[in-house]
């Protein structure tokens, strides 16, 4: 609620919102802990709802606005990494985007979703290098050059310029849309 009203007071409107936030915790539905559940749960997915949740009836008095939420491929493919509240909390962002899209559409608001695959982003230095690679962060990112199809990962430009095209004009008729940014992985057969 103060991020909006400094927003609105500094600017008098919000056009855009870009939900861009992600944590990950190695673990699965018997060995995580409870805690870090809630700890992926608040940061991925409760913070997507309450960010939309204080921004749309700004928007909606607007008459206008673009919302773009970053999930993930995780929520849509196994990406062989056990890290199940990753996968809940980016599916869910996934199922939130599609909702919000829906209910505000006739009101003049979009609202999408880039799913980003392997990214080389500081993320993936914390906590990911013990399940791909036991703790060998440069091991771990040649593994994950060599599952993307292109040959590397993205990086957070790749995510940024899909982001920018959504809330553009140029995207005007797009919503409730998931796009894809993985340099191919997730149409792989393996």
């Amino acid at each position: 609620q103060a991020m909006v009203a400094a927003c609105l007071d500094r600017f008098g409107r919000i056009d855009v919102l870009h939900n861009n936030v992600g944590i990950a915790i190695v673990g699965g539905a018997v060995d995580l802990a409870e805690e870090d559940w809630d700890r992926v749960e608040r940061v991925n997915q409760k913070s997507v709802f309450l960010v939309c949740k204080h921004v749309l009836p700004v928007m909606e008095r607007q008459g206008k606005g673009a919302i773009v939420n970053t999930a993930s491929v995780a929520g849509i493919r196994w990406t062989g990494i056990d890290y199940i509240s990753y996968y809940a909390t980016k599916g869910a962002v996934g199922m939130m985007t599609k909702a919000i899209a829906l209910a505000y559409a006739a009101k003049g608001i979009r609202c999408n979703a880039i799913l980003p695959g392997l990214m080389d982003t500081p993320m993936i230095r914390h906590g990911l290098p013990a399940a791909y690679a036991a703790g060998d962060i440069e091991k771990m990112i040649e593994l994950r050059h060599r599952q993307c199809p292109m040959g590397h990962m993205g990086d957070a430009w790749d995510v940024a310029h899909a982001a920018l095209f959504l809330v553009s004009d140029e995207a005007r008729y797009i919503t409730a849309h998931e796009l894809v940014v993985d340099g191919g992985m997730t149409a792989k057969c393996v």
